[in-house]
């Protein structure tokens, strides 16, 4: 059984005490980590080596940033998603581990501060799903378990918000952005939660504002997307809230996923 887990630490350095003592008691196999707001030589790839990982990181200044952590070692691996050579932002970086090819994606907001979609920001998170889905695509002709999983910044259904007229106009519930990600499932990709799981209103994200987790006021845009190979050995997936609720948490939590290699 291998336990893989993604998480959006929301700053890798702030939140490390919440993060080492989350993977003392889960100890996932495989951990897939986004915005860790570092720059990849700052990353404190002791702390994760000592509990005994392999660290592959990418990482930006103040922004951004992934990365992979694994009990076994990490190869091949790629630190940017194909396509667009321009495109210098830390949210891809993907390796074979255990067999598996798993990828941490950090996919692009797209919104602007009113949560209305950006006539700049927009355009590129659509253009980094088509990106991703011609990758993914390709993916899928080596016919090896594949996990692409992280943060998306969308929502897959009005199921998975406590209120689908509070993102009305938003990035993550557009029609264009839900478009690509069916396109994702159309490929044969499977969504890891959502084919265990049938529970509507359970949540990944909590927004630090107006007591959004006491009242679990959440979306859910953390994902684990399972190629056929990887979903026909696919055991178990859950969501973790415990972290959300500790001191200085990130305002994700982490989803785990099991696969009976």
């Amino acid at each position: 059984m291998v336990k893989i887990a993604t998480w959006n630490v929301n700053s890798i350095n702030k939140r490390l005490p919440n993060v080492l003592d989350w993977i003392k008691v889960a100890s996932p196999d495989v951990l897939l980590l986004q915005e860790l707001k570092t720059v990849t030589e700052k990353f404190p790839y002791m702390e994760f080596e000592e509990l005994g990982y392999h660290v592959e990181v990418v990482g930006q200044k103040s922004y951004n940033g992934v990365a992979l952590i694994s009990k076994e070692p990490i190869t091949d691996v790629i630190r940017e998603l194909p396509g667009d050579l321009e495109d210098d932002h830390a949210r891809y970086v993907e390796g074979t581990t255990f067999g598996i090819r798993v990828a941490s994606i950090y996919l692009p907001n797209g919104n602007n501060n009113s949560n209305l979609t950006d006539e700049i920001k927009f355009p590129y998170k659509l253009k980094w799903m088509d990106r991703l889905n011609a990758h993914a695509q390709k993916l899928l002709k080596t016919e090896q378990p594949i996990v692409l999983a992280g943060d998306f910044n969308l929502i897959p259904t009005d199921d998975d918000v406590f209120s689908p007229k509070r993102f009305e106009g938003s990035a993550h519930t557009h029609p264009s952005s839900r478009d690509r990600f069916r396109v994702m499932e159309n490929l044969g990709y499977i969504e890891a939660w959502r084919a265990l799981n049938k529970e509507a209103h359970v949540y990944s994200y909590w927004d630090y504002q107006r007591s959004a987790f006491a009242h679990n006021n959440g979306i859910r845009i953390d994902l684990m997307m399972l190629s056929p190979q990887a979903a026909d050995i696919l055991s178990s997936c859950h969501i973790d809230k415990d972290p959300r609720g500790k001191e200085s948490p990130s305002d994700h939590t982490p989803v785990i996923c099991e696969l009976s290699v």
